[in-house]
């Protein structure tokens, strides 16, 4: 198959269930490095076992008590977050030059898909300029964070949907002290897993069509 062959709007999406989460970053960047140019964008969707993740521009103060679950240094950019069971985590594995995007751009897709979801779910959503990720009122509710290698985007996003959101407060998440964080079941709704998953895919695939328009 040529590259001319690939349609840009095709998306592989895999569900991976709970899987570490150092075995899947080393995962996306093999497939990052060994993609050519007919290979498909994909998307894997996925929980993690509790995390704490450093990106490149994280600084230890940030870390402010991780107790027994691991800090884990990575090559995303941002600061310090967390992942844990009960946080949805959609990874997107895209060729931006073939969609002719940029990376502030891919960021907006990430930052839509979960703008549109909680928008179905009459939740208002909204961005920050100094900090990306979406927020409700004052408090985050996804987290995002891209790294692109010759071309192509991994990391992604993390959406929390039903989870323990005590270790947030172990971390100043993303770089900023006293961040509220909350999840969809502290604004009252209760979204099984899988339809989280269906719903955001979904979301995905609309900011990623019409995002090189």
């Amino acid at each position: 198959m040529s590259a001319a062959a690939v349609n840009d709007a095709a998306l592989i999406v895999r569900e991976l269930g709970r899987v570490a989460y150092e075995p899947t970053w080393r995962r996306m960047q093999a497939f990052t490095d060994r993609r050519g140019p007919a290979d498909s964008d994909e998307v894997w969707l996925l929980e993690h076992p509790p995390v704490f993740t450093q990106g490149l521009a994280g600084r230890s103060e940030h870390v402010l008590a991780p107790g027994d679950i691991p800090v884990v240094a990575v090559d995303r950019g941002g600061q310090v977050t967390y992942h844990g069971p009960g946080q949805l985590v959609a990874y997107l594995l895209v060729d931006l030059r073939r969609r002719g995007l940029g990376v502030r751009r891919m960021v907006s897709v990430l930052e839509g898909a979960v703008v549109r979801v909680l928008a179905d779910l009459g939740i208002s959503g909204h961005l920050r300029p100094d900090a990306p990720g979406v927020y409700v009122r004052d408090a985050k509710i996804a987290q995002v964070g891209l790294r692109v290698r010759r071309g192509c985007s991994y990391h992604g996003l993390s959406f929390n949907i039903d989870m323990d959101l005590e270790p947030f407060s172990r971390i100043n998440p993303c770089g900023h002290a006293g961040l509220e964080v909350i999840d969809l079941r502290s604004l009252g709704v209760s979204l099984p897993m899988g339809e989280a998953r269906r719903r955001l895919l979904a979301a995905v695939e609309a900011e990623l069509t019409g995002a090189g328009n």
